[in-house]
């Protein structure tokens, strides 16, 4: 694969690898395509998430309730 980018963003890789970051361009890169996939990875799941709280539909519990099941669970976790 072959990636032809503007100048300023040549110099802006080169100094990512000469800053001792990254040990080549190609190691940039590779990096960025991870960091996207985690970020549509999270992104799918927070959607998902959206929707099966949307689906569930409307709580009949109060936001104090809400809170303090949450503070309990997380005192149980040992938070």
């Amino acid at each position: 694969m072959n990636i032809s980018v503007p100048d300023g963003l040549r110099e802006w890789v080169q100094a990512r690898v000469e800053s001792g970051q990254y040990a080549s361009a190609d190691d940039y890169v590779r990096d960025l395509i991870r960091r996207d996939q985690e970020q549509a990875d999270e992104r799918a799941a927070l959607v998902a998430a959206l929707v099966e709280g949307e689906r569930s539909g409307v709580s009949d519990r109060q936001v104090p309730d809400i809170f303090d099941e949450v503070r309990r669970e997380m005192r149980g976790a040992g938070a």
